[in-house]
């Protein structure tokens, strides 16, 4: 039997998640490199079929399909059940997943229960050619150096990978696959939790998460009620506000909004920061968008590293002049 990698494609009410498609850029380049095959392991109720399609057309070869209206939507004990009887059931070498709710959830419960290792939150993977080993890189002590880690002698070899961290891989038009629907034992499906209700956020309220302008704040906010500026600007820019994890811990923002290692990594159009200093934990989460914009008062702060545009300066004055400008200039548009 062939070698296989696998990936977790997750789906929200029977629609094949963003994160599914950019996992297969991580997969299909390990598959590749150790002449394996690539597989996703897709659970749920009524799943859409051109989802699946998808999941062929951007490279995987074979489509581990489980449906079930009790797998509608996560819950844990389910999910872990279907994982590890898949697991012991194909054996695959190496299995990865996104580092969100349920790969953060899931993944620990399913490597406790086979006796593997995990290595969350991976910013690379290779092979290692002369063992086959996976080769798992994080940020470790706080982000200050980088560590490769392996499991060479348990399988399969885990590890999870931020979302947004990777391109979606390319989408070939009529690439096809092999879809295999897998019938689990009926006292699998059986758990002690039961799904009551979804609380998130407002409809219409922007978050972080896939927003094209964010406008972030830090220490330098200096307190809660000035936060009320980074507001403003975001309004008149059309932007979700974020955070640094200093900002967060002192009670001026929520942890939705925090961005970096121990928050979430963004991508946007722009990304503009005030009174962020740049410590190596929030530029892991932000450091990727296409416009970095920074305004910070110390000439050697670290994000002016990573900024395309930066102002040495006070961002109580900055940011007043900036709302300034763009309401004049949204006026003579008008």
């Amino acid at each position: 039997m062939a070698r296989e990698i696998w990936t977790l494609a997750e789906q929200h009410e029977g629609h094949v998640e963003k994160i599914s498609f950019e996992l297969l850029t991580r997969g299909r380049a390990l598959a590749d490199k150790s002449d394996a095959l690539l597989a996703s392991v897709l659970i749920g109720s009524n799943i859409n079929r051109e989802g699946i399609q998808e999941l062929f057309e951007r490279g995987t070869d074979k489509v581990y399909l489980v449906e079930d209206e009790r797998l509608a939507y996560y819950l844990n004990d389910l999910y872990a059940n279907v994982l590890t009887h898949l697991i012991k059931t194909y054996k695959p070498v190496i299995f990865l997943a996104g580092a969100t709710t349920t790969g953060r959830t899931v993944m620990p419960y399913v490597a406790g229960r086979i006796k593997t290792g995990l290595t969350a939150d991976c910013t690379e993977l290779d092979i290692e050619v002369d063992t086959g080993n996976l080769l798992q890189t994080r940020p470790a002590i706080g982000g200050n150096i980088m560590a490769t880690i392996k499991t060479p002698k348990h399988r399969p070899q885990m590890a999870t990978v931020r979302p947004r961290s990777t391109p979606v891989a390319p989408r070939q038009e009529g690439r096809k696959g092999e879809l295999v629907r897998v019938t689990i034992p009926e006292e699998l499906l059986k758990g002690r939790e039961e799904r009551l209700d979804f609380h998130g956020m407002e409809k219409g309220e922007a978050t972080i998460d896939d927003a094209d302008r964010i406008v972030a704040g830090g220490r330098g906010i200096k307190k809660g009620e000035n936060f009320n500026l980074i507001y403003d600007l975001a309004k008149w820019l059309d932007a979700a506000v974020g955070a640094s994890r200093e900002a967060v811990d002192r009670g001026w923002a929520e942890y939705p909004q925090q961005v970096g290692l121990s928050g979430k990594t963004v991508v946007p159009e722009l990304y503009m920061a005030f009174g962020i200093s740049g410590a190596i934990q929030h530029l892991a989460g932000m450091k990727t968008a296409d416009s970095i914009v920074a305004v910070n008062s110390d000439p050697d702060a670290q994000i002016f590293q990573v900024a395309d545009f930066g102002i040495i300066g006070d961002l109580f004055e900055v940011i007043p002049e900036l709302i300034k400008e763009i309401e004049r200039r949204k006026s003579e548009k008008e």
